[in-house]
């Protein structure tokens, strides 16, 4: 991937896409990490990104490139089809790794906190 498709993966959308986003992450999050966790080598973060984007409080700018960022990784065809393995997700992890960076410091230690206790209440599979 180049940084300018990753660049317009990211772009934070209007209110009304970002709403649209927010309803397919809510929706396929879950699910589309379960079958990541293994192979996503930063899934603590991953788990508080989602956290940070569904929280009303967190700044308009980044709710918006974090649920871009989540939006891609939920859709169910991407560049590089995630049913490959390890190699399927890495288009997924260039942009969440490109995200991250882009809001750095905006994910929040209540938003860690509850990945935590996410992560620590989720059977692994």
């Amino acid at each position: 991937m180049d940084d300018i498709k990753i660049g317009e993966i990211l772009l934070p959308g209007e209110e009304s896409e970002q709403e649209r986003r927010e309803k397919r992450v809510k929706r396929r999050f879950w699910p589309t990490f379960r079958r990541a966790a293994r192979q996503i080598p930063f899934s603590r973060d991953l788990v508080a990104a989602y956290y940070c984007a569904i929280d009303p409080k967190t700044p308009t700018r980044t709710r918006g490139i974090l649920l871009a960022a989540l939006a891609y990784f939920v859709l169910p065809i991407d560049i590089i089809p995630d049913v490959l393995a390890v190699v399927g997700f890495s288009d997924d992890v260039a942009v969440l790794t490109a995200a991250f960076a882009a809001i750095s410091g905006q994910i929040k230690e209540t938003h860690y906190t509850k990945a935590d206790e996410t992560l620590a209440d989720t059977p692994e599979s």
